[in-house]
């Protein structure tokens, strides 16, 4: 089945199609029950099968969500001209999450599963705009299916402590942020967008544990210890072994990510203020240095190897008006930095606004955001003097890419919204060589 899926991506949504529709055939009283005004999801209550689940323990996650983007300026062909084009990615997610407490009578353990497949084409790269971060988030990591959560969580001390082992994703638990916007400077948990190569994010997921201890009810200190292997992001691995929770050889060291949170209630108004560091044991290659602690880019020479890879981040979210937890505005901040010495962008700065419930519609939302994606100069030097001594011409950049981002979430319904927005990416990849490119996009979401 998974063969024909691989080759059949549309197959997963005809099957969840058919589901619904089968269910609403066989059960009209479907109709009545499940108000698609008010419904989190576009096959409704299953005709109360999903709630009678739900009370057993076994709740389901079913969706599908899109990225198109078109860029009106920036881009370049192989002659040299500009290059503008449509391009599209999407993804389907489905995962069940058992409460074994419910189903087993065990106290306090969770298991949950979730698998995606992604699809489509990358606007940025195809159009060689040469931005270091994705316009459209939901493309990268392999057009393929994925396995992203498998994991037992065990709470204790009613809550006050919870274990987490199995595939995770660090960026689930560590950094955490939403996803609102399509640009990939905005979306996520902020260290995998410039230490991806082993800090993992959504899809892939890595061997992992990791530990919670809510010290009050506002604050917690969290640890990680994760699996850092290359074929996690190795495309062609991903193609072949993406749904197998199997344990691949080639493993590098271990990422430990610790964090502390606290979680303030400003005027009644909610908050989450998020404090981390990490520290991956994997060694790694020095940007400039030389085995002999000499320009590599002049020698030639294998670059120095780092004994570790480290960095820090803050998040910082606030709603500033408006219902808790509802309506309003909210504002954030995400600010990571990454060691100097191995991290090619070695920083990210991201500053936005969302306000829900605009025009008295409590499904819409408004976002607006911008961000900075710093090129490591010690880096582009490397490159600079390697281009010097063999001839070549390769772009790097030296400073900084800035996006901003502006987009309008319609929700006609509450399971789905379609979020047109749009982009202006400045400097790509930091250099003043790429044009700046706008781009007008459109985010979709269906949740089945």
């Amino acid at each position: 089945m998974v063969s024909t899926l691989r080759k059949k991506p549309l197959a997963w949504a005809v099957a969840f199609a058919g589901l619904g529709l089968a269910m609403g055939l066989v059960a009209p009283q479907a109709r009545a029950t499940d108000n698609l005004r008010t419904s989190p999801y576009l096959f409704g209550d299953w005709n109360g099968e999903r709630t009678r689940l739900a009370d057993e323990g076994i709740t389901f996650d079913l969706g599908y969500g899109g990225n198109a983007a078109h860029n009106f300026t920036g881009g370049r062909n192989s002659t040299g001209g500009t290059s503008h084009l449509t391009r599209y990615t999407d993804q389907w997610i489905g995962g069940v999450t058992l409460d074994l407490a419910k189903l087993w009578g065990w106290k306090g353990a969770t298991f949950r599963m979730l698998i995606t497949d992604r699809n489509g084409r990358n606007l940025g790269a195809d159009a060689h705009i040469g931005n270091n971060q994705l316009i459209q988030e939901v493309y990268g990591r392999g057009q393929t299916w994925h396995l992203t959560e498998f994991f037992l969580e065990q709470q204790f001390f009613d809550g006050a402590l919870a274990v987490k082992a199995g595939r995770l994703r660090v960026g689930g638990d560590f950094a955490a942020f939403s996803c609102d916007f399509q640009n990939l400077t905005f979306c996520g948990a902020q260290p995998g967008n410039i230490v991806g190569g082993y800090w993992v994010n959504w899809p892939t997921s890595q061997w992992a544990a990791n530990i919670k201890l809510n010290t009050t009810k506002e604050t917690y200190v969290m640890l990680g210890a994760y699996q850092v292997n290359p074929k996690y992001i190795n495309d062609n691995y991903a193609r072949h072994n993406g749904l197998i929770p199997d344990f691949p050889s080639g493993t590098t060291g271990v990422l430990i990510p610790l964090e502390f949170g606290w979680a303030p209630s400003a005027g009644g108004l909610p908050g989450s203020y998020k404090f981390g560091v990490w520290y991956n044991t994997s060694k790694g290659k020095d940007l400039y240095y030389d085995v002999n602690h000499d320009p590599a880019g002049k020698t030639g020479l294998p670059a120095l190897q780092r004994d570790a890879q480290y960095g820090a981040h803050i998040n910082f979210l606030q709603q500033v008006s408006g219902d808790a937890g509802s309506s309003g505005a909210s504002i954030f901040l995400n600010i990571t930095q990454a060691d100097r010495n191995t991290a090619a962008t070695d920083r990210q700065v991201s500053l936005g606004m969302e306000y829900k419930g605009p025009f008295a519609r409590a499904n819409d939302m408004i976002g607006f955001a911008v961000g900075e994606t710093n090129a490591n100069s010690r880096y582009a030097d490397f490159i600079k003097q390697n281009n010097a001594r063999t001839g070549e011409h390769v772009i790097v950049g030296d400073g900084n890419e800035y996006v901003t981002e502006l987009f309008y979430s319609w929700s006609p319904i509450p399971s789905i919204f379609l979020r047109p927005n749009l982009q202006y990416i400045l400097h790509p990849g930091g250099t003043r060589e790429n044009s700046n490119a706008f781009v007008l996009g459109l985010n979709t979401s269906f949740t089945f």
